[in-house]
This record gives C-alpha cells, sequence and structure tokens, in this order.
C-alpha cells in the first residue's frame, strides 16, 4: 500500500507540475504575442517610430481633416472606436491597420482614398488604440468586428460602395471578412501582405525570428488560447475564406517580404475563385513597404482595379 501511495502521489505530482508549466508557458506565450501590452507588439511600435520615413508616414496628416470618432459594441461586448471622415460621393473605403499598429500609420493608404473622393472609416482593431479587448484578434475575430462597421455605415447610407483596404493583419482580416455574408454593397476587397493563416504565422515567426521551438511551444501556446479565450490559431485561416468569396481581392505583396514571406499570397491568390482575383506583386519590397517603395506603380494597380468595381 505504501508503495502504491508513493506512486500515485508521485503521479498527481508530475500532473500538478505539466498543468503548472501548461499555464505558465501558455500565459507567457499569450503576453508575449497576443496580449494588448504583448512584447511583440512593442516590438513593433518601437521598429515603426525608427522607420517612419521609410514607411513615409505622416501623423500629423490626420489633423488636417475633421475626422468624427465612432463607436460600436462588438459581438462579444467590446468598445470599439472608428474615426470617420465624410465625403460629396458614395465610395466608401474601410481602413484596417496591421498588428500592434496606430490606425494613423495607415497614412498613405487613407490619403489615396482621400484624394479619390472617398468617405473614410479608419478602424482602429480590437486590443489597439481606444478600442478594447485584452487579446488581438489576428484577422479571424477582426473580421465580424469588420462586418459590425459595414452594417453601421450602411445605415447611415445604404447606397455606399465600398472597398475593404487591409494591411499585414489587416489584409488577413479583410480577407477572412472576404468569405463571410456580406452586403453587395461591399464591392472590393484590397489585402495587401496578408498571412494565410494565423498559426502558419506564428510558427514562421517562432522559427525564424525568435528562433524558439514551434513545437512544443506553439502547440502548448494554440492549445491555451482555445482553453482560456476559445480562439483557435488554426482556424484563423483566410485561404479557407477567400474561397468562398464573391467579392473581388486584389492581393499585394512583397517579393522581399521576410515577415510574411510572399508565399501566403500565392496561397492565397490561388484559393480565389476565378474572375474576382487579381495580384500585384512589389519587387524588391520588404513587408507593408509595396506602396511607399513605388508610389506610381502602387496606385496604377489600385486604380486599375478599382475602376472595375467602383462608380465614380
Amino acid at each position: 500500500m505504501k508503495i502504491f501511495a508513493i506512486v500515485a502521489l508521485s503521479l498527481l505530482g508530475l500532473v500538478i507540475l505539466c498543468m503548472a508549466l501548461y499555464l505558465i508557458i501558455g500565459s507567457m506565450c499569450f503576453k508575449i504575442a497576443l496580449s494588448r501590452k504583448s512584447t511583440v507588439k512593442r516590438v513593433v511600435n518601437k521598429t515603426m517610430q525608427k522607420l517612419i520615413k521609410q514607411y513615409k508616414i505622416d501623423f500629423s496628416w490626420w489633423d488636417k481633416f475633421d475626422f468624427q470618432t465612432l463607436t460600436t459594441t462588438s459581438q462579444d461586448g467590446l468598445k470599439l472606436v472608428a474615426h470617420f471622415l465624410p465625403s460629396t460621393t458614395n465610395k466608401l473605403a474601410i481602413i484596417v491597420h496591421g498588428y500592434g499598429a496606430d490606425y494613423r500609420e495607415m497614412h498613405l493608404y487613407t490619403k489615396y482614398f482621400v484624394e479619390n473622393h472617398y468617405n473614410i472609416l479608419a478602424l482602429e482593431n480590437r486590443a489597439h488604440g481606444n478600442s478594447e479587448g485584452k487579446m488581438m484578434g489576428m484577422g479571424w475575430l477582426d473580421r465580424l468586428d469588420i462586418i459590425n462597421w459595414i452594417n453601421i455605415m450602411l445605415e447611415k447610407n445604404s447606397n455606399y460602395q465600398i472597398v475593404l483596404m487591409g494591411l499585414s493583419m489587416g489584409a488577413s482580416a479583410v480577407c477572412m471578412t472576404s468569405g463571410e455574408k456580406l452586403s453587395s454593397a461591399v464591392k472590393a476587397i484590397v489585402s495587401d501582405c496578408a498571412f494565410a493563416n494565423a498559426y502558419d504565422e506564428f510558427k514562421y515567426v517562432f522559427n525564424h525570428r525568435t528562433h524558439l521551438p514551434a513545437f512544443p511551444l506553439l502547440n502548448i501556446f494554440n492549445s491555451y488560447t482555445k482553453n482560456i479565450y476559445k480562439f483557435d490559431m488554426k482556424k484563423a485561416d483566410a485561404t479557407m475564406q477567400v474561397k468562398k468569396t464573391k467579392t473581388p481581392i486584389l492581393f499585394i505583396h512583397g517579393d522581399a517580404d521576410s515577415f510574411v514571406p510572399v508565399e501566403n499570397v500565392n496561397k492565397l491568390y490561388a484559393a480565389a475563385p476565378e474572375g474576382l482575383k487579381q495580384i500585384y506583386i512589389a519587387k524588391g519590397a520588404e513587408h507593408a513597404m509595396s506602396y511607399p517603395s513605388d508610389e506610381k506603380e502602387y496606385e496604377k494597380q489600385l486604380n486599375n482595379f478599382l475602376k472595375k468595381y467602383i462608380k465614380n
């Protein structure tokens, strides 16, 4: 009996140790990668501050316009914030920023649509800026928020012709949105440097950027987010969503992207239905650099795509 008790206690201790390690590793990975105050997010912000000139970001540009602050509540009860600039047309661009970004970093993209006489709705994604949320949505949770914003804007004007424009994680978000049942008012989608699947993107970052082993850390991390936050990174799949799209998509990517490799856009483009897709690969462009590196060609690609679907 003593031996049995010792074995039982040893097994119990091992189970408790494994559970403790599971929670410690899972919570650490969450704090590093997905939480509102994530370590990676802070690194991204510091990097962007150093590269503002390279990315041609002008924060002061936003102060030239009288943007209205709009709020809504997400399906899971979070207050979400967006910034609306009205125009005299029925064209509306919904602008979706990337992972860890400030919406004002979307200056170039917003400027393009303003100059082309679009109404603007610039979103602050969940767990970013003034929007609530403990966990970033990796595009998957954001897709439902985008649909919410679409509905709100159509209540303002049912005649809107809507373009969804996303960069990086925002691009994955608009791709993921494309597979949902959307209003016919959504005429076109522009996806710039999207990842095809959130789990695969984290796997790439683990292996190539952090030099941490994706196995077993990523498996534990994903199990943790599924159990604690009901979020499965493997289901955050833009490829599966674009297969179902009924909305034309322009896929953009830099062929020198070392953060979200160009293979991602090839997967997305291959998955999208024939007749509803166009692709532009920017030569020599790093992540999110396709527009800053060649503004004329980028705008030419946008013009050629949007004129097919948006009436002036």
